[in-house]
């Protein structure tokens, strides 16, 4: 007889193993067995779960999308002022829970994904149009009729940031990452 409660604990497991186990490969190229060994179970147990490594992975980026906004809306909730919501954006999206190496990889194999899946499709336009309505919201009391270009122009650099990040040799610094968008924006709001 299964244990009652046991599935959402298992289920949270092999998402946040794939995360790691995804993270520590690089790429996709793993296997659900690799996946299930680090959650402490069974490939069959993840099988049953999930259905497929594809379905595991869309739930690991299901998570790293969920905590992402809810770092941005924490952030988000304590700020006021247009310039405040901004930074606000920016620090949660480079918040050492969303910016490290795993999650960064993921986001790199997500990224891939998203041109051959059509789930990972919908959801990263579900994450585009989150930040770019968020953006929006930051800057046209500061922009103006430039708050369209300026938020697309944001996405991309922060999507720029992540990608980067992912290709590069350098451990993952949220602080470094941050400051580059940062002064962006420092420079296109003098203007």
């Amino acid at each position: 007889m299964p244990k009652l409660g046991a599935e959402p604990i298992r289920r949270a497991a092999l998402v946040k193993a794939a995360i790691a186990t995804i993270g520590q490969a690089g790429s996709l190229d793993v296997t659900v067995a690799q996946i299930a060994r680090k959650a402490g179970m069974s490939s069959a147990l993840a099988h049953h779960y999930f259905g497929s490594k594809d379905q595991i992975f869309l739930a690991a980026m299901r998570q790293i999308l969920a905590d992402y906004a809810g770092s941005v809306r924490a952030r988000l909730a304590q700020v006021q002022a247009p310039a405040e919501r901004l930074d606000a954006i920016i620090t949660g999206s480079f918040a050492p829970d969303n910016f490290h190496d795993e999650v960064i990889s993921a986001w790199l194999n997500f990224y891939a994904m998203a041109q051959v899946s059509p789930d990972a499709a919908r959801l990263l336009r579900v994450y585009r149009r989150r930040l770019r309505s968020n953006l929006l919201s930051a800057l046209r009391p500061l922009t103006g009729d430039r708050a369209e270009g300026i938020a697309a122009t944001t996405g991309a650099l922060i999507d720029g940031v992540y990608l980067r990040a992912a290709l590069s040799d350098l451990p993952a610094d949220p602080d470094r990452a941050a400051g580059s968008v940062r002064r962006y924006l420092d420079g296109i709001l003098k203007k």
